[in-house]
């Protein structure tokens, strides 16, 4: 299947993942949000993008989030990255998993398998966490307040979920736990077989043998997060004149009282805190592309200069980096955190370059998208790819 951009141009050739004999719109108006689907051999021939060795190597970067949950008896403990291999078990004991988010950030397959589920929007996509487990090995029985597909890489993987449960946590638990889990459904996952979970879910992965899982999760913000964030927003974007005032103060008989007249001048004030779509839209943008707290992107130690750039970008393929965030709106991009104000035609350009997977795109760059563009090179958020 090919991805377009908006203007109807060709950006990537990639297929979507197998949703068995559904197609995106079905599986959309059906499942999404609704209820689990099971597919098998999702992704045929899928074994897997980097091996459990690499996994734990890259859980030891200080730049990566890791965590180890441990299980010992009825005892659970978690360890955050970075890790060491002493910090893993190699007692036959105790059973453990490791998780390990962002991998898209490092991986340039793993950016490439998010594509595959470009039927949902970009902007309810969250990251790629792969994790790995022994035989036995989980991190039992929880719920997720959003959506993920569960694509199987090698060995292999029971599945237990249930819309019906207790939601009591287990107290002494470092991690969500539920006390008590009944098992609806389940299902043995084999490498390329992917599972399906709406929002609070319950499950339970345990590993039949060692055995590593590939989550695809999404983003869903609660009405309270999106609400704080969007006051610091009007925070840093609102500008009112005045300054509270009362020449015709009278003497109040309890002076530790709060006014009427006080609170009537203060309603008035606030109601000077408007908003309208463009607003909430440039919001949006802004906060969907927001990098995560332990992203860091590497500025060019030695920058070209702006011509020398121009000229590079002929010859070299650019493309964002894997930790960049990218979606546009009406007449925006926003990238990282930044609202760009851009024309249709540098919109075009710059989405054009950002999607395609040569340099045959430059060509059509004209003045203004190459200042934007290298105003993101200096910034880090763009990359070689040699």
């Amino acid at each position: 299947m090919t991805v377009c951009n908006s203007f109807g141009e060709t950006i990537i050739n990639t297929s979507f993942i197998s949703l068995g004999n559904l197609t995106p719109d079905t599986f959309l108006q059906q499942y999404w949000q609704k209820k689990p689907l099971l597919v098998r051999n999702a992704l045929p021939g899928f074994n897997g993008l980097l091996s459990h060795k690499e996994l734990i190597q890259l859980s030891g970067n200080d730049e990566v989030q890791s965590r180890l949950v441990i299980q010992k008896d009825a005892q659970w403990l978690l360890k955050h990255g970075p890790l060491s291999p002493r910090d893993f078990p190699n007692s036959t004991e105790n059973t453990w998993a490791l998780l390990v988010q962002d991998v898209n950030h490092w991986l340039p397959s793993a950016n490439n398998l998010l594509l595959k589920f470009g039927f949902i929007p970009y902007a309810r996509m969250d990251d790629l966490m792969v994790s790995y487990a022994p035989a036995g090995g989980g991190i039992g029985p929880h719920y997720d307040s959003y959506d993920v597909f569960l694509l199987q890489g090698p060995g292999r993987r029971y599945w237990e979920v249930a819309a019906n449960y207790d939601s009591q946590l287990v107290t002494s638990a470092p991690i969500k736990i539920l006390q008590q889990f009944k098992a609806e459904q389940s299902w043995i996952l084999e490498p390329g077989d992917m599972l399906y979970l709406p929002p609070n879910y319950a499950h339970h992965g345990i590993a039949v043998d060692a055995c590593m899982t590939y989550s695809i999760g999404f983003r869903a913000p609660s009405h309270q997060e999106l609400i704080d964030q969007y006051l610091m927003y009007l925070q840093d974007h609102l500008e009112t004149d005045g300054r509270y005032c009362d020449p015709d103060l009278k003497h109040q008989g309890h002076p530790w009282e709060i006014h009427r007249n006080m609170l009537q001048q203060t309603r008035q004030i606030l109601k000077k805190i408007k908003w309208n779509a463009a607003d909430v839209e440039n919001f949006l943008g802004i906060y969907l592309t927001e990098p995560k707290a332990h992203v860091f992107f590497n500025r060019p130690k030695r920058p070209l200069s702006f011509d020398a750039f121009n000229s590079a970008i002929h010859k070299e393929n650019f493309r964002l980096s894997l930790k960049s965030r990218m979606l546009t709106g009406r007449k925006q991009i926003f990238l990282n955190g930044e609202s760009y104000p851009v024309t249709p035609a540098i919109k075009k350009a710059l989405c054009t370059f950002a999607y395609h997977q040569d340099n045959s795109s430059s060509n059509k760059l004209n003045d203004e998208s190459r200042k934007i563009l290298y105003q993101w090179y200096v910034n880090g958020f763009i990359e070689t790819t040699s």
